[in-house]
């Protein structure tokens, strides 16, 4: 193989193979991979602007039987500090998110044993019927899992009622590694890749727009990450021509602080700044059908952040107004509606704010600014 051949196949927008993309990502210097994802940026991204979000990720429940090692946010069912949110907490929340500038709420939690669909479509009407204005991109395919197999259902069938009660979108969560090797070891409790990736093609045939993430950094190889990225890029490829499929693709790095994975298997995130930039590099490169890509600012930090942006990265992610998972690791990077724009305008770029669906919004004139909580 010869980097310029790969090179040009890139930019022709065509799919790298996973040898391919193993190659790039181990012998391509940092400079030139970092020049042709920016210039696949500018072809597909061609107004040059760096988007952002104003959202809240509130969590329904605490209360998990999934087990993850990477995660310190849940616990099991009966623990003195389990809580499932009720709607005055949610009337406040997204009253607050509102006077923020928000116009959307990021809502997931832990797979609650008794917590089945009626739940979901409840919570969504409600919020719906008293905050009309308010999106919903809520729970991720393993939720989409847990309540299927607690109602003897089918995807299709919950996917149809969430989004009749309210879901807008669905989000990339639980995609960790599209492994089952490595999901085994970190995620036992969740779907496997398959059902993680059949829940999203059946979200794409209804017509509801999802994004994509990876968590990478602790236990799988770099050929798995290769796999991943590939299984995502094939599940866009069969999406309806109508269809936005996966509007976004997220990397971000392992959180370790405290985790079951880091204390007991001795598992850390090693990921270098220089890995995560390639990471969005090839990212951009490996996944021609899908049009966006953030940098994870929250589990990288600022500095990292905006180097993506001359690495293939178009999006710099919410300022999100409240995040209670990953932060639970360690994750300790926050930004404000004025810094976030801030830091776009010092990485060379315009800021503009948008929605889940990636159409321009203005900023209110009501906006607030939220008082940051360390």
């Amino acid at each position: 193989m010869q980097l310029n051949d790969l090179y040009q196949k890139a930019l022709n927008l065509e799919f790298l193979s996973i040898e391919e993309g193993m190659f790039l990502f181990e012998q391509a210097p940092l400079t030139e991979l970092m020049l042709v994802a920016d210039t696949l940026r500018k072809k597909q991204v061609p107004h040059g602007k760096v988007s952002w979000q104003i959202d809240r990720n509130v969590n329904t429940t605490n209360v998990c039987i999934a087990n993850c090692k990477f995660c310190n946010f849940y616990r099991i069912p009966g623990h003195a500090e389990a809580y499932i949110t009720d709607m005055d907490t949610y009337r406040k929340k997204i009253a607050e998110t509102l006077r923020y500038g928000g116009d959307q709420l990021l809502l997931q939690g832990g797979h609650h044993p008794e917590l089945g669909l009626d739940f979901y479509t409840h919570i969504f009407r409600q919020i719906k019927q008293e905050f009309p204005t308010i999106k919903l991109h809520a729970l991720g395919p393993p939720e989409v899992a847990h309540i299927t197999k607690l109602e003897k259902s089918t995807h299709r069938e919950v996917l149809m009622a969430l989004k009749e009660a309210g879901l807008d979108s669905l989000p990339g969560a639980g995609a960790e590694i599209l492994v089952d090797r490595v999901r085994r070891l970190i995620s036992k409790g969740k779907c496997g890749a398959d059902e993680w990736l059949a829940i999203m093609h059946e979200a794409h045939e209804l017509q509801i727009t999802t994004s994509a993430t990876m968590m990478f950094g602790h236990v799988e190889t770099l050929e798995e990450r290769f796999i991943h990225l590939v299984r995502l890029r094939e599940v866009q490829a069969m999406k309806p021509a109508d269809a936005k499929g996966f509007l976004a693709f997220i990397p971000w790095t392992f959180q370790d602080v405290d985790t079951l994975l880091a204390r007991i298997r001795g598992v850390h995130n090693l990921t270098t700044a220089d890995e995560y930039i390639r990471m969005i590099a090839i990212s951009r490169i490996m996944l021609p059908n899908i049009k966006n890509i953030q940098a994870s600012w929250l589990t990288v930090g600022k500095a990292t952040a905006q180097i993506c942006l001359h690495a293939g990265a178009n999006d710099f992610g919410s300022i999100m107004i409240e995040e209670n998972v990953v932060s639970a690791a360690g994750a300790p990077h926050r930004f404000t509606y004025k810094t976030i724009q801030e830091a776009i305008k010092e990485a060379g770029f315009e800021p503009q704010l948008r929605n889940q669906q990636y159409e321009w919004r203005n900023i209110p004139d009501t906006i607030e600014e939220q008082v940051i909580q360390y």
